[in-house]
């Protein structure tokens, strides 16, 4: 227990610094344009715009992670609306980012580790709650939207794992994430 409030007590610290808030909002930039750009099949798609949340989880902890999630969201609505707004889905998002902050931050990566953290997001967020908010959302029977859904992240699980996986490898190769947490500096 008291590992994870250090968790969250050094991503609260992250927060306070401009480098990171410049940081997250080229990630944002970034989130953005790679949301116009997927990979579109019968019935699912493969999307790279989920990227840049999870690097600001694993740059910056949960709470930037959360924070960075939430607006992410609210902006890509902004820019290209899909459907209703709905507040909970953002909230789902601001989920997706604690949990990628709380596997990723000041830890390894390793396709273990990612594959963990995106098996649990996927089930608790796009899995049930995601399926929950679009149930009430347009007035779905709960069980009738779940079977596919289910089947859906089970097959984008992997995919979107080893996209992650690979794009954090060769950025870490690159030197990208060195300069990003090069000179950091403590606010008290």
């Amino acid at each position: 227990m008291k590992k994870l409030a250090t968790l969250f007590t050094g991503s609260w610290q992250e927060l306070k610094q401009v480098r990171t808030i410049t940081i997250c909002a080229m990630l944002a930039a970034v989130g953005i344009a790679l949301g116009s750009v997927s990979i579109q099949m019968e019935h699912m798609r493969i999307s790279f715009a989920g990227i840049p949340v999870m690097i600001s989880g694993y740059l910056f902890g949960p709470v930037v992670g959360s924070v960075f999630a939430g607006a992410l969201d609210i902006l890509k609505y902004l820019v290209k609306p899909v459907g209703a707004f709905f507040p909970a889905l953002t909230f789902v998002m601001v989920l997706k980012g604690c949990i990628y902050g709380c596997f990723f931050y000041q830890r390894p990566l390793s396709l273990f580790r990612v594959l963990a953290a995106l098996f649990v997001s996927g089930l608790v967020c796009n899995v049930i709650l995601n399926t929950l908010c679009l149930s009430v959302l347009y007035g779905k029977a709960f069980m009738t939207l779940l079977p596919p859904r289910i089947l859906q992240n089970l097959i984008l699980w992997p995919i979107d794992s080893l996209i992650f996986f690979h794009v954090s490898k060769l950025l870490e190769m690159a030197g990208v994430f060195r300069v990003f947490r090069k000179n950091k500096v403590s606010v008290n």
